[in-house]
């Protein structure tokens, strides 16, 4: 029996366009888990803190401020809140990231291309570094720097001087993930806030695709104190020797040591 090439093409370019989602080779989009979370403990919070950073080291939570005039890096006791060390930026910097490496922490700024360098100890400024564009969030995995925008892009910095080395473009099922803030290096992936949710994205730094989201919402209603200048989840810290996990917000009255509960999916 002669068969005929072009019903074979016809045939097999509408079966295509009516399985589009799941690609001429049949495969299905893939399905991101979404876990939930349990809070373990809380503890206080400087509620007039306008978190941009956020990482766990000796014992201690480290934590960068922003906003105009009262941007600022500190050293907290995790128990009380108390700051036990903090140096202030000039007025005329809105801080955001901070991360460290090596005997140095580095404080990234907003719109001024400005990175701060300080004493890990001391606190005390030691040096400037430029950078292109704008500075959100900030990370390590003890090799290299990885720095967020705003953007679906994450940069990777040399740890040495800032120097841009490649960029990874964030994506969950084919889209851009935006609005990519604070970050924390966690196990091998980059935890990461997106701004203006109550969502953490659990992003793989070879591919740049999201593999989890954690979604948070009612935390801090349900298990702090709101006021009327609550604003967004930002912060994430991590306890690598005991395998903790911090989440905090900017203006929230508490930071919260959670852990991740079975996932769903979407």
């Amino acid at each position: 029996m002669a068969v005929h090439y072009k019903n074979i093409a016809a045939f097999i370019s509408a079966l295509c366009l009516a399985l589009f989602s799941y690609g001429c080779s049949g495969a299905k989009a893939e399905t991101i888990p979404t876990y939930g979370y349990e809070v373990i403990k809380s503890y206080p919070h400087d509620d007039d803190a306008f978190t941009q950073g956020l990482f766990y080291e000796d014992g201690y939570i480290y934590e960068s401020t922003g906003f105009w005039k009262k941007s600022s890096i500190r050293k907290v006791d995790l128990a009380t809140g108390e700051v036990l060390q903090q140096a202030k930026l000039p007025d005329e910097l809105f801080g955001e990231g901070l991360v460290r490496v090596g005997n140095y922490l580095v404080n990234v700024t907003w719109k001024s291309q400005l990175a701060l360098i300080y004493d890990y100890k001391t606190f005390k400024l030691q040096s400037y570094a430029r950078y292109e564009g704008e500075g959100w969030g900030l990370t390590t995995d003890n090799d290299v720097i990885y720095m967020s925008d705003g953007t679906a892009e994450i940069r990777v910095l040399s740890r040495e001087n800032l120097s841009e080395i490649k960029r990874i473009s964030v994506s969950a099922n084919g889209e851009a993930v935006v609005k990519i803030n604070e970050l924390e290096w966690i196990d091998g992936e980059i935890y990461a806030n997106i701004w203006e949710t109550d969502h953490i994205a659990r992003i793989d730094p070879q591919t740049g695709f999201v593999t989890a989201w954690i979604d948070l919402s009612g935390l801090l209603e349900n298990h702090g104190t709101v006021t009327d200048k609550t604003s967004d989840l930002n912060g994430i810290a991590y306890d690598k020797a005991a395998k903790r996990l911090f989440v905090t917000g900017k203006y929230w009255s508490h930071l919260f040591e959670i852990k991740l509960t079975e996932p769903s999916s979407n």
